[in-house]
């Protein structure tokens, strides 16, 4: 409930850390991490984690709600048509977490590229004398294709270059640098050895990846999303797994979250992450501090910034 001298009611969905929040709302605010329905009826505003849901039933909950951030810049668990329908404002928090989610896809590409997890269980279990059976690709001189142009995909390519990657790049929304543009997806999937998604989940991204793109592919392609998990048919990619067509995949998002179990998680060529790249500490102060100013500017009467 409201303490004394405080006037305005935010609450946190998802959880949000009230000591990454607090500090940047003003004095008269104060943070509910764990809202009880009186605490939603009084809420005027609300800082949002990916994973939950906002649409007609959880509105009615918050009736005097004036301001939504989400943390990140994916609003597909926004019914966005609905909140601005009550002239509630969304804010984002674009450039938060550009270099953790793209160091996240680097580390798991690294991770399928040099096997580790395999040559990791090889020593554990003393079986040394197997090693030559396990194979150990390189970056370098390998060409990584990268659909989604934005922050982090050229976050992504400018680190991928470094390393003596050639990198190309497709984007369905938004134009691409010269240097590394392709006439289609179609010809990207077929360049590449490596892919890395980074695109929003739209009714055209859903399930991108499919049969038919896999088919497309270079054998023995490995295919990163730290993006959205619904990008990715995941049948058909267990599917390409099981037929050597792709030689590994990582994960970082899924198609609902916490995920419901696929047998693709089981497979020895998959890496798994619980949608966290995103979620470094320098990247999580960024946007838990982008949301809560956000909020505050908006309850004082201010536009804030990255508003949708």
């Amino acid at each position: 409930m409201m303490t004394e001298g405080t006037s305005k009611i935010v609450v946190g969905l998802g959880p949000v850390p009230l000591e990454q929040v607090q500090p940047y709302l003003d004095s008269d605010t104060q943070f509910i991490v764990s809202p009880t329905p009186v605490e939603l009826a009084q809420a005027q505003g609300a800082i949002v984690r990916a994973a939950y849901k906002i649409g007609p039933e959880e509105l009615d909950q918050m009736p005097r709600l004036k301001v939504l951030a989400r943390t990140g810049v994916g609003v597909d668990q926004l019914d966005v048509e609905k909140i601005k329908e009550r002239r509630i404002a969304i804010a984002i928090t674009p450039g938060s977490n550009t270099k953790a989610v793209a160091e996240g896809a680097l580390a798991h590409l690294l991770l399928l590229v040099k096997s580790l997890p395999q040559l990791h269980t090889l020593v554990q279990q003393g079986k040394w004398e197997h090693r030559s059976q396990v194979s150990v690709r390189d970056l370098d001189g390998s060409c990584l294709g990268i659909v989604g142009f934005g922050r982090i995909g050229r976050e992504l390519a400018s680190m991928a270059s470094a390393l003596g990657v050639q990198v190309l790049a497709y984007d369905p929304y938004s134009p691409v640098d010269e240097e590394y543009s392709v006439s289609s997806l179609e010809e990207l999937l077929s360049l590449s050895d490596y892919l890395s998604l980074h695109l929003p989940l739209t009714a055209e991204t859903e399930n991108l990846i499919d049969e038919n793109s896999l088919n497309l592919m270079k054998d023995g392609a490995i295919i990163i999303n730290v993006s959205r998990g619904a990008l990715m048919d995941h049948d058909a990619v267990l599917a390409a797994l099981n037929q050597g067509k792709v030689a590994g995949v990582a994960l970082d998002s899924f198609i609902q979250e916490p995920p419901v179990y696929h047998p693709l998680f089981d497979h020895p060529r998959v890496s798994l992450s619980p949608h966290m790249m995103g979620l470094s500490r320098a990247a999580s102060e960024a946007t838990y501090r982008m949301a809560a100013q956000a909020v505050a500017a908006v309850l004082r009467g201010e536009k804030a910034p990255y508003t949708i």
